[in-house]
């Protein structure tokens, strides 16, 4: 076993940042790097991106949101750290619910369709109280710390086609925990104290056991999209069912089932289930470029559920999809109308505006989006903008952001920020490298690192010789260099020591005609 203290003490000298302390759930001494208010603040911080890259708040029916509320209060209320927990219900079908760091806590409408009790609902939201409370969230960004010298920053998304890719990028911290399965030791450790959680708070802890029972069997029978939400960090197992079985026998029986309040809060809900199956129909054909099946799914939501935002913006997207911007725009206004704080409706009439050539209105929407989520979209659209606006400086920041994913957008990204800062910053984009050549002199090899084909790339050499005198010179390479190819230049100068520090830096290089 590793030595509690010499482990606190390694860690300490290595990072000087760790604590060591004892978690407030289990009661064991563990090695701490990420403290409370950290914890707190990473909460916040990721809360409003990853609420707006799962969907938004599902606001069509405020009393169940209400509703999920209350009953996450009532066991926060008697759980084993005090944290600023909230709770909301999110607008999105697949079945899933998560924690982040300090409390903040989150379902989705598919998984809500799926309980059957609040009980069930209690062992829902007491699991994910756990993984904050006991801080399995912040232990997985300490492991990324230590092993990878993670950086806390909220990723631009990268994806350039359907909307359930708008989802938050990798570096993430919040995408990474929702991402991350966590282990097995967590999700029992979850299950045994929210289990306490609920019977401290009044509830039947077969809600608890059932609910496995329904995880287990819709996992084995189920559509991959379960595997994706849900079970991808919160993997089912008869392991855990009959845990649950037995933490049920250990602790005093009885407690609340609430079936019958549970439905009569899920009525309006329940109730709008074949319109999202519609709409979910809808967003499988747009991403398989069907713009009629799309608008005729569109259509049938709106008729069944005439109240929900995201119908009109799946017409919308049709629209868009086949090239009729003027009605694209109608209906995402139309979605606007009722709700306005989802950044997916502002990005989609902002890129729909931006087609009509009303680059002014677009731009008012792409920032508006940027405020709810970073995206690539966004930030490519806005980038075009400005360069048409001749604000080159407004453009290479926004393709800046953008260039550094993957995809055709990365790539459109590349390519816009080279034509406008190449010349200008040469040795940003084309590599130097120096090595010793067959004679001991200085051989300087340059990659082009564009996405281009470049040529009048120039070097120039400042070169210091071992008894202090200084050359300089430069070379040229005329040719035509394509993408990641490379070429290289004799000096005549030397000795080169190989692994010093290289003279040679690109000074012009011009887009290829």
């Amino acid at each position: 076993m590793i030595n509690f203290r010499k482990a606190c003490l390694s860690a300490l000298a290595l990072l000087a940042i760790t604590a060591c302390s004892v978690n407030p759930v289990t009661g064991k001494r563990e090695i701490t790097l990420v403290g409370t208010q950290s914890e707190i603040r990473m909460g916040e911080q990721n809360y409003l991106p990853m609420r707006q890259s799962q969907g938004g708040e599902y606001d069509v029916d405020e009393r169940l949101t209400e509703y999920v509320t209350g009953v996450g209060n009532r066991l926060a209320a008697v759980s084993d750290r005090e944290l600023p927990y909230e709770f909301v219900v999110l607008n999105n079908s697949v079945p899933n619910a998560w924690a982040l760091p300090g409390g903040k806590i989150a379902i989705n409408r598919g998984l809500l369709t799926e309980l059957n009790s609040e009980a069930e609902l209690a062992a829902v939201l007491s699991h994910e109280i756990v993984h904050a409370a006991a801080r399995h969230s912040a232990r997985q960004i300490e492991r990324g710390m230590l092993l990878q010298g993670l950086v806390l920053a909220t990723a631009v998304a990268t994806s350039d086609s359907d909307y359930g890719n708008y989802a938050i990028g990798g570096a993430s911290i919040g995408a990474q925990l929702l991402t991350q399965s966590y282990g097995r030791k967590a999700e029992l450790e979850s299950d045994l104290y929210g289990m306490r959680y609920m019977s401290r708070a009044g509830y039947d802890l077969q809600g608890a056991v059932s609910l496995q029972e329904t995880f287990v069997r819709l996992s084995e029978g189920r559509s991959a999209d379960w595997l994706s939400g849900l079970f991808a960090s919160h993997p089912p197992s008869r392991e855990r069912v009959e845990t649950n079985k037995r933490t049920a026998a250990s602790l005093p029986s009885g407690g609340e089932t609430a079936a019958e309040r549970f439905k009569a809060m899920m009525d309006k809900t329940m109730a709008a289930i074949p319109a999202y199956e519609a709409y979910d129909e809808g967003r499988i054909a747009l991403a398989e470029n069907d713009a009629v099946k799309a608008v005729v799914q569109a259509e049938k939501a709106i008729g069944l559920f005439p109240g929900e935002a995201n119908f009109y913006a799946l017409r919308g997207d049709a629209r868009l999809l086949d090239e009729h911007y003027d009605m694209a725009v109608t209906n995402y206004d139309s979605a606007l109308r009722r709700r306005d704080s989802f950044f997916y409706y502002y990005l989609q009439r902002g890129r729909a505006q931006e087609k009509l050539g009303n680059d002014s209105a677009a731009a008012r929407d792409l920032e508006k989006s940027l405020t709810l989520l970073p995206t690539a979209p966004a930030h490519n659209a806005l980038g075009d903008i400005a360069s048409r606006r001749g604000d080159k400086t407004a453009a290479i920041e926004h393709y800046r952001k953008v260039a550094d994913g993957k995809g055709e957008l990365a790539d459109s990204a590349r390519s816009s920020l080279v034509k406008l800062d190449l010349e200008d910053h040469p040795s940003t984009y084309i590599l130097t490298r120096c090595d010793a050549d067959s004679s001991g002199k200085l051989l300087v090899t340059i990659k082009n690192g564009t996405v281009l084909a470049v040529d009048n790339v120039r070097v120039s050499i400042e070169y210091t010789d071992p008894s202090g005198g200084r050359k300089s010179l430069q070379k040229s390479l005329g040719g035509r260099l394509m993408p990641g190819q490379v070429s290289s230049v004799s000096t005549g100068l030397g000795p080169y020591q190989a692994g010093g520090t290289c003279p040679a830096t690109v000074i012009a290089a011009r887009i290829a005609d």
